[in-house]
């Protein structure tokens, strides 16, 4: 098997091309295959100097004939590579330092791979001095990364740095070792001090002897050959013999196809499950993973224990890793660091892949710092609502549409981690005594919980994302297609005019966004009083006071509740109060608010429709224990309510305001008169799933529109006609 070992420094004139091709040189002398290739894109001739040879082509010189060359070694030798001895083959990257800008990370990538199925026994790499995408790729191609310092302290603090970004970008510490170029010079930090302040293994110190290399620099002659008794050569030596007799220190690679387990191992252990044990909870049966996405459930277990371990994170105050956001970097950094070298540790080797190796650690990070496999789907603006049913089932809605994810948990205790860390800085709790809870995240998206014993499937979240896309009534009209803007325009015109309005819809239709845009045509003089159960409403206006609702404290005390809450608003002298959804009693206060003085108020419910509302507010009434007649309801309802827009989430995804209706005087004991001022007439769907329908005014002109203009709100009644 061939080993490639990549040599690299932080700063110039270290002597990391003389220790590369005196290596080489020296493992060759002692029978070993070697392939050297310069790949320092900076000076890609110094070796051929350096050995006193002119090479006859590049690596850029492959790049055009490549598929037709890659599996004929012997060719590539006569044609392309210079030969120093019979055991010794050199390759530079370019015969010409313009021509090396050809060369790229994903061409060499395809080089690297098949050079090291040839015949060499070493494939030594100068890697140059920067710190780019062919660097990293020539990393992910070693078995070992071998840094070239000096024993002074500016070589020493970026040899520190060069170390916590390898790290960072998963290369474990066990993988990289260390060469001490002149090691004897004149005050020069001491190998005992240098083996304190780094974290990896020296395997070679190289005494200081300027004299000897530069007499055989003039010469074109590598000083093991040039002085093969010298000081240095012998030290040279030595390294080579390290090479040659220390198999361990080779990192070998792995493929992730050889770690992943088996669809058939993957089963819910539900011995240990104590809802199961009672049969208060359904065993979930085996489940077959179908796609994994290069996550592999039983090592991300093995890792994800390990770096809590690591790193005591049990131990760490939950709050603590979203409190700072620099201190929450700075964790998640050491995390990173710490979990390359336990990733080398328990699969044996190297993932080579970089893209592969990141996904697998960001994972794993994830799942101990942040929110898991949720990270991901959190990060995608596409994205409205995430549904987790247990840890193997994650759904999203994106665009309108539900889709199933690859997306997994490694198990239920780990989904139960993930909603506690949601509460915790929240101040909120979930537990056996209180299995489900509403709350928020910092950036307005709702989140709800349910565990055991009340969801028989495990434990249970939805996130409902926040939009951080800040839409207006315009974009509705234009870019959605949500409404007409002559919906738009009599919208506006109710609001500025100070109309009572309901906004209504099924789950997930838009309510509370459509209701975030109406409240932009409030005047901003106005007063502004929100209440809700989580907050969600996010106004532009300077004087807005947000009020939410509390749950009780773990002894079952010190719940305040909407109604509560709105109660109190009454004494805080608004010009307007929002509602975010009414749920109960509190719609009995808001439509005496409505009644008594506090027009222009605004809230949501849940209905199916315009004309289904009265009985929706009939029923949550009545369940507040308030005894009242039905007509006395009716009466209440018409007297306060002016408008009511019904939204809908159609079948395509799309998002339609489908009616808006005058709540009119009651007719008879217990009717009220609803007129349709606007509507959505549904015509068909095309090949591709999508509605096609169009808004139209009923020509029907509300009882309130002289009160509209009087107001000197422009309102034309070419408004409410059919064009």
């Amino acid at each position: 098997m061939t080993k490639t070992i990549a040599i690299y420094s932080t700063k110039g004139g270290v002597g990391k091309t003389t220790v590369s091709v005196n290596t080489a040189l020296s493992l060759s002398l002692k029978k070993k295959k070697v392939l050297l290739l310069d790949l320092d894109l900076g000076a890609p001739l110094d070796i051929a100097k350096m050995c006193g040879v002119k090479p006859k082509k590049g690596m850029v010189d492959l790049l055009s004939v490549w598929d037709k060359v890659k599996n004929d070694e012997e060719a590539l030798r006569v044609t392309f590579f210079t030969q120093i001895n019979p055991y010794f083959h050199f390759l530079p990257a370019a015969i010409s330092s313009r021509a090396v800008a050809h060369l790229n990370a994903e061409s060499i990538r395809g080089i690297l791979k098949a050079l090291k199925s040839f015949s060499y026994e070493y494939i030594i790499i100068d890697g140059g001095l920067n710190l780019t995408d062919i660097l990293i790729e020539i990393f992910d191609s070693a078995n070992v990364i071998s840094l070239v310092l000096t024993p002074d302290i500016l070589s020493l603090y970026q040899t520190e740095w060069i170390l916590d970004t390898l790290q960072s970008l998963g290369f474990p510490l066990s993988m990289i070792k260390a060469v001490i170029n002149r090691s004897e010079s004149k005050g020069s930090v001491s190998a005992f001090e240098i083996k304190l302040l780094l974290p990896i293994e020296i395997i070679c110190t190289i005494p200081s002897d300027g004299k000897t290399v530069g007499m055989a620099l003039n010469r074109g002659i590598p000083v093991v050959l040039d002085s093969p008794h010298s000081r240095i050569s012998l030290a040279i030596g030595s390294l080579s013999d390290v090479i040659i007799k220390r198999e361990d220190m080779y990192i070998s690679h792995k493929d992730l196809s050889s770690l992943r387990i088996k669809d058939s191992a993957i089963k819910e252990d539900t011995k240990t499950d104590l809802w199961s044990r009672l049969g208060l909870m359904e065993p979930l049966r085996e489940v077959k993973i179908q796609r994994e996405e290069d996550i592999i459930i039983d090592l991300k277990k093995k890792l994800h224990s390990q770096l809590i371990k690591e790193m005591n994170l049990k131990r760490m105050a939950v709050g603590m890793m979203n409190a700072n956001v620099e201190q929450a970097r700075k964790l998640r950094q050491d995390a990173e660091k710490i979990l390359s070298n336990i990733l080398a540790k328990e699969t044996g080797g190297f993932i080579s892949s970089y893209e592969v190796r990141q996904k697998l650690i960001n994972e794993i990070v994830d799942e101990s710092l942040g929110l898991g496999p949720l990270e991901e789907l959190i990060a995608d603006p596409q994205i409205t609502e995430i549904m987790v049913n247990n840890k193997n089932r994650i759904y999203v809605e994106k665009k309108g549409k539900i889709y199933s994810t690859s997306k997994r948990f490694t198990s239920n205790t780990q989904v139960r981690t993930v909603i506690e860390r949601i509460l915790a800085p929240l101040g909120k709790r979930i537990d056996e005594s209180s299995p489900y809870v509403d709350a928020r995240l910092p950036d307005g998206s709702r989140v709800n919980a349910i565990i055991p014993p009340l969801s028989l499937t495990g434990p249970t979240l939805t996130i409902r994302k926040f939009a951080k896309q800040r839409l207006g009534i315009n974009e509705l009209v234009t870019d959605y297609n949500s409404l007409s803007q002559e919906m738009a325009t009599f919208l506006k015109a109710c609001v500025t005019s100070r109309k009572n309005i309901l906004v209504t819809g099924g789950t997930g239709s838009g309510k509370t966004t459509f209701l975030n845009i109406l409240s932009e045509f409030i005047p901003d003089r106005e007063r502004i009083i929100t209440v809700e159960d989580s907050a969600e409403l996010k106004l532009h206006h300077h004087h807005w006071i947000r009020l939410e609702s509390k749950p009780p404290n773990i002894e079952g005390k010190g719940q305040i509740t909407i109604r509560d809450l709105f109660k109190n608003t009454l004494r805080m002298r608004p010009d307007r109060i929002v509602v975010g959804e009414c749920r109960g009693g509190e719609v009995l206060d808001m439509l005496q608010a409505m009644n008594t003085g506090h027009d222009g108020s605004m809230s949501t419910i849940h209905a199916n429709s315009t004309h289904d509302v009265l009985m929706r507010l009939d029923s949550m009434i009545l369940m507040s224990g308030i005894e009242l007649p039905i007509r006395a309801i009716r009466e209440m309802i018409s007297s306060a309510l002016d408008l009511i827009v019904h939204t809908a989430r159609l079948s395509d995804g799309t998002r339609k305001v489908i009616q808006i209706t005058e709540v009119g005087e009651m007719v008879g004991e217990t009717n009220v008169d609803l007129k349709d001022i606007f509507a959505f007439r549904q015509k068909g769907i095309d090949n591709d799933g999508v509605v096609n329908g169009s808004f139209y005014p009923t020509e029907y002109i509300p009882s309130f529109y002289e009160e509209i203009c009087v107001k000197g709100i422009d309102l034309p009644k070419e408004t409410f006609q059919k064009k």
